[in-house]
């Protein structure tokens, strides 16, 4: 073993039980800056911290600089862009960190993310949660990822095990179930693992279980409806009205759409949020158009929809990802028409 081994930097998170249950699936990559520089070019998306494309950063390096290479965001959770965690520590021995997307049911893992903001004592009580199988310090230092097993109440709550995030009201800590996340590999320091030791008051969660029935408690219901009940054309079909309906749709919502601070900076909730506005308004377009004796499918309605949300919602690597064969906001376009159709259907 040489000081250039990660596994010597790192001892406690690659000799880790849980990590090494989740090592062989190949769904590891690192987290890196994806985009390209917009040198105040507004029409551009900025660069930002994402998951990358493992594997054609390698098929973009020499032999000699395992670092050059195009960084692309990763758009798919296999080997298209992700390698195991040891072949991803072999080829990239030096990064700055390793990221994995996290399959609660698959793994049998969960991780609970506690942000920088959370306050002192819930931090504290979430750190004394029994179960915790491995425990890291998060990006900014001032918060931690917890690796805890499946609750065993876990199928009590079939609403919130269909969720990919669970988040505390606040936005303290979230439980990742079906997510991405990112891990530094730096342990808790000991002063902290003092001091949560020392604790001696009855903690505000007994276990992982009544942590996970509160937050599944609070989980918004939905109608069921999947994406995939959808379909949706490889292009966009040739649509009557379609430039008209986007154009009005898009003057309608103009100054309206409610801001991305609403949801705590929650990108994903925000979207969602802006796609059922737009849903509303293009409905009225909609209707009038079908007054003229025009029938619209589900699909049709998707992409009109994806076709207004890409002048309102700003890119972002996650939306180079494909979701049911289809661009991450159209299938995420067809998850609520799915939705609103099926709300409509069992109201009449």
């Amino acid at each position: 073993m040489t000081p250039a081994d990660p596994h010597a930097w790192f001892p406690q998170f690659y000799g880790n039980p849980a990590i090494r249950t989740l090592a062989s699936a190949c769904r590891w990559t690192i987290s890196g800056q994806v985009g390209e520089e917009t040198l105040g070019d507004s029409t551009k998306p900025p660069k930002r911290k994402a998951p990358i494309d493992v594997r054609h950063l390698l098929d973009g390096c020499t032999s000699s600089c395992k670092h050059a290479g195009p960084l692309r965001g990763a758009f798919a959770l296999d080997e298209t862009c992700l390698l195991p965690l040891d072949e991803l520590t072999a080829a990239i021995p030096n990064a700055a960190n390793t990221a994995f997307y996290l399959q609660a049911q698959t793994d049998g893992l969960l991780v609970l993310d506690i942000e920088a903001d959370c306050p002192p004592g819930v931090a504290t009580d979430l750190l004394r949660l029994q179960g915790v199988l491995y425990s890291e310090l998060s990006m900014s230092g001032q918060g931690f990822h917890l690796v805890m097993p499946l609750p065993k109440n876990f199928h009590d709550f079939p609403v919130a095990a269909g969720k990919r995030v669970l988040r505390e009201e606040h936005g303290w800590y979230e439980l990742l179930l079906d997510h991405w996340s990112t891990f530094t590999r730096h342990p808790v320091p000991d002063h902290i693992v003092a001091h949560v030791n020392g604790v001696t008051s009855a903690p505000i969660f007994a276990s992982i279980e009544d942590l996970y029935a509160q937050l599944a408690a609070n989980a918004s219901k939905s109608s069921g409806a999947s994406a995939s009940a959808v379909d949706t054309t490889e292009d966009m079909p040739d649509i009557p009205y379609s430039q008209a309906i986007v154009e009005q749709t898009l003057t309608s919502a103009h100054h309206q759409l409610r801001d991305p601070g609403d949801f705590n900076h929650d990108m994903s909730r925000w979207e969602f949020s802006v796609l059922a506005s737009l849903y509303g308004w293009m409905r009225t377009q909609l209707r009038a158009y079908s007054a003229l004796g025009v029938e619209y499918s589900a699909g049709d309605t998707a992409w009109l929809l994806y076709k207004v949300a890409l002048d309102v919602i700003p890119a972002r690597p996650k939306h180079s990802e494909r979701r049911n064969g289809r661009p991450f906001l159209l299938d995420r376009a067809a998850a609520l028409v799915a939705d609103r159709k099926a709300r409509f259907t069992s109201t009449n």
